[in-house]
């Protein structure tokens, strides 16, 4: 994973709000964490053409903190297909109040799963 500039696509762009800070006022872990499952999820599903579930996350690193007003970039690369899942490098940038050079603030391994109409893993086409 690259630390100058985000690798794969651009999957998800959003503003940090009030709304999702934590007690000490920076942005909450979690919320980011939902942005980049939420941005896995929609690229897996693409390759898989259906369904997927997310399985398991690794070598997840909060680099930095994100801050209310923060312009959070998140972006999405498929490193491995398998029989049945999807492996993905997710990073999550920011840009300070919208302005500035982005910085990477989080990034990890996620593994999805496709899933068929019964609810079990299915073959990636």
């Amino acid at each position: 994973m690259s630390e100058d500039r985000p690798t794969g696509d651009l999957a998800l762009k959003t503003v940090a709000m009030p709304a999702d800070t934590n007690p000490a006022g920076d942005i909450f872990g979690g919320w980011i964490m939902a942005l980049m499952d939420l941005s896995a999820g929609t690229a897996a599903s693409d390759r898989a053409k259906g369904r997927t579930a997310t399985v398991s996350v690794s070598h997840l690193n909060f680099l930095r903190p994100v801050k209310v007003g923060d312009v959070v970039s998140v972006y999405t690369k498929v490193i491995r297909v398998g029989r049945t899942s999807i492996s993905l490098e997710v990073e999550a940038w920011a840009v300070q109040r919208g302005h500035g050079d982005p910085h990477k603030v989080t990034s990890a391994e996620f593994v999805m799963v496709a899933i068929g109409d019964d609810g079990k893993p299915r073959p990636v086409d």
